[in-house]
């Protein structure tokens, strides 16, 4: 991994935070690995949104830089990681291990080709089995992303992938407001609206690694999804 400055990586490498002490470790050491095999200047960033775990202290004993977003929500957290971001590229993943960092070369590519925002496609890459809830693969996220291309006039398929890249300054300019899952949602429209250079790819997606429940909640979560579709702003 080339030697940077503090200032100026090319990517910032970002994962929000609660709680992941289990599997923030891989995922810092799969980042660091790829990162020295295709000699690229970056920054690791987590953003921690409150956890109790000792994930921070992991992560900067690791080499991470860590920031602290008091606000809970997965929009806030991600918020605060792109505002605090040095590089001139985001690329963006769950910690949880589902996310293959060790592929990031075609996200890599496509930035520095110009594109604004690159998402990945779980459902034409390769899946584990159990990697999706049932309910998540076949209904939740296929109707949701269905009416999402048809609200926002977009093409992307997979509407809740959380492995992404963009450009730092595009995604600045879009000023996103929610604070809670369905940013994943807002940014796309933000993007789709903004007649940005849009990629998606497909990727690998592997099992959850951590122990105990997901951050996810099906419910809620997606009428907080679709609130946004229909009427394009959060639901309060």
């Amino acid at each position: 991994m080339k030697q940077l400055s503090n200032f100026d990586p090319e990517f910032t490498i970002l994962m929000p935070c609660l709680n992941e002490r289990r599997t923030l470790p891989l995922c810092i050491r799969e980042i660091q690995t790829f990162l020295s095999d295709a000699d690229i200047s970056a920054e690791i960033l987590v953003a921690d949104n409150g956890s109790t775990d000792g994930s921070p202290a992991i992560a900067r004993k690791m080499g991470a830089r860590v920031i602290s977003v008091a606000r809970q929500g997965y929009g806030n957290a991600l918020t605060g990681g792109i505002n605090a971001a040095r590089g001139r590229y985001i690329i963006m993943g769950d910690c949880d291990y589902s996310y293959d960092f060790s592929g990031l070369q075609p996200f890599v590519d496509a930035l520095r080709e110009g594109y604004d925002f690159v998402i990945g496609n779980r459902f034409s890459g390769t899946m584990e089995m159990r990697a999706m809830p049932f309910l998540h693969r076949y209904l939740g996220i296929p109707v949701l992303s269905y009416l999402g291309r048809k609200r926002f006039h977009t093409f992307i398929y997979d509407f809740h992938c959380g492995l992404r890249g963009f450009s730092t300054n595009a995604i600045r300019s879009l000023h996103l407001q929610c604070t809670g899952m369905e940013f994943a949602t807002e940014m796309i429209a933000g993007f789709a609206n903004g007649k940005h250079k849009i990629k998606e790819l497909p990727i690998n997606f592997r099992c959850d690694k951590r122990k105990g429940a997901s951050h996810l909640r099906t419910f809620s979560d997606g009428v907080r999804h679709l609130y946004f579709i229909v009427c394009k702003k959060p639901l309060k």
